[in-house]
């Protein structure tokens, strides 16, 4: 498994990846990239199938294909926001283009990325999206915990 050390710890974390697409070529082309890093990278299919699995596991990035089915990236983001401590999205299409980049970060997803993946870019990416979510999810638990004492 790929790890990142954390700062507070100096423990390493694995980082969790979720590739959420009805095209099987895009998580196999995920797990080509990602079994050189040794990342844990799950996969659904569909909204319902992504939801499952972020319920199931820690998943600390989610990769999204623009175009679900039934649904799209913005319905995944919607479910993704009434959740504590949410995994940053990242927007996966063939058409990532300026207009997508623009709405898809001004409707608060994490970055897009355009594909075939560029590997330096979505390791970047995903890194960069993974200890964001880390560093938030530290927040919170250090801040539940205070609460906890003070109480």
């Amino acid at each position: 498994m790929n790890y990142q050390l954390t700062p507070e710890t100096n423990k390493p974390r694995i980082v969790t990846v979720l590739s959420v697409s009805p095209l099987a070529d895009d998580y196999f082309s995920l797990q080509a990239i990602f079994s050189h890093s040794k990342r844990a990278l799950y996969r659904a299919d569909s909204l319902a199938s992504a939801m499952a699995a972020i319920r199931r596991w820690e998943i600390g990035v989610v990769l999204c294909e623009r175009d679900l089915s039934p649904g799209t990236w913005i319905d995944m983001l919607e479910e993704l926001r009434v959740l504590p401590n949410a995994p940053p999205l990242i927007v996966t299409s063939r058409l990532a283009d300026d207009r997508l980049w623009a709405e898809a970060l001004n409707l608060g997803a994490y970055d897009v990325l355009a594909k075939p993946f560029e590997l330096r870019e979505l390791v970047r990416s995903v890194n960069l999206a993974w200890l964001h979510w880390y560093h938030q999810r530290e927040v919170q638990t250090r801040g539940w915990n205070q609460m906890r004492a003070a109480s």
